[in-house]
C-alpha cells in the first residue's frame, strides 16, 4: 500500500535511509541523519505542499519517496526532484516503481510540471531502470562529482514532464 507518510514512520524511514548512506552510492551523504533530522526534512517537504509517501505492508515500511523543489529560486517553482529509497529486504519487489508512479501523480496534482531525477552513481542500475520504466528520459551524466567509498561517483540526470509540461503557461 502506498500512502502519505506519518510522524510514526520516521524511525523506519530513518533506518532505511541509514542503510543507503552506509552501504550505497545512491546518496552521497556520508553520515546518517538522526530521526530528528529526518523528521525536519519531512516537515520541510510537507510544508511546501509536496508529497512524502511510504510503501507499507503489514505495518512495515518497505520504502519511501518524496519530491522537493529542484532549486529555491522562484523560476524553478514548477520543477521538483524526486527521491526514492527502498528497504534492502524489499529490493526487486516493485516497491520503487509503485512509489515513483504515485509520487509523480501527487507531484503533478501539487502543480509540478517537470520531475527531475538526480541519481547518485551511474552504476545505480536499479534506480536508473525504475525511472526509465516510468517514462523518464536521460539528460546527461555529471562525471566524478562525488567521492564516496574511496572512488569518484557520477550523477545521472533524468527528467519527466508532468501534465501539460512546458506546452502551456503554468500560470
Amino acid at each position: 500500500m502506498i500512502r502519505p507518510s506519518t510522524d510514526s514512520d520516521i524511525p523506519q524511514i530513518t533506518a532505511i535511509y541509514r542503510h543507503h548512506v552506509l552501504h550505497g552510492t545512491g546518496t552521497f551523504e556520508i553520515d546518517p541523519p538522526t530521526e530528528a533530522d529526518m523528521a525536519a526534512r519531512r516537515a520541510d517537504v510537507l510544508g511546501k505542499g509536496l508529497p512524502w509517501l511510504v510503501a507499507e505492508k503489514d505495518g512495515q515500511v518497505l520504502g519511501y519517496a518524496y519530491a522537493n523543489w529542484f532549486k529555491p529560486r522562484p523560476a524553478y517553482r514548477f520543477s521538483a526532484e524526486d527521491s526514492i529509497y527502498v528497504a534492502d529486504s524489499a529490493r526487486g519487489m516493485g516497491v520503487g516503481r509503485k512509489l515513483l508512479a504515485e509520487l509523480a501523480a501527487q507531484a503533478e496534482a501539487a502543480g509540478v510540471r517537470k520531475l527531475l531525477a538526480v541519481i547518485g552513481d551511474s552504476a545505480n542500475a536499479g534506480s536508473i531502470g525504475v525511472h526509465r520504466a516510468l517514462g523518464f528520459t536521460d539528460v546527461g551524466i555529471m562525471k566524478s562529482v562525488g567521492w564516496k567509498f574511496g572512488a569518484w561517483r557520477d550523477i545521472v540526470l533524468m527528467e519527466k514532464s508532468l501534465g501539460e509540461g512546458d506546452t502551456t503557461s503554468p500560470e
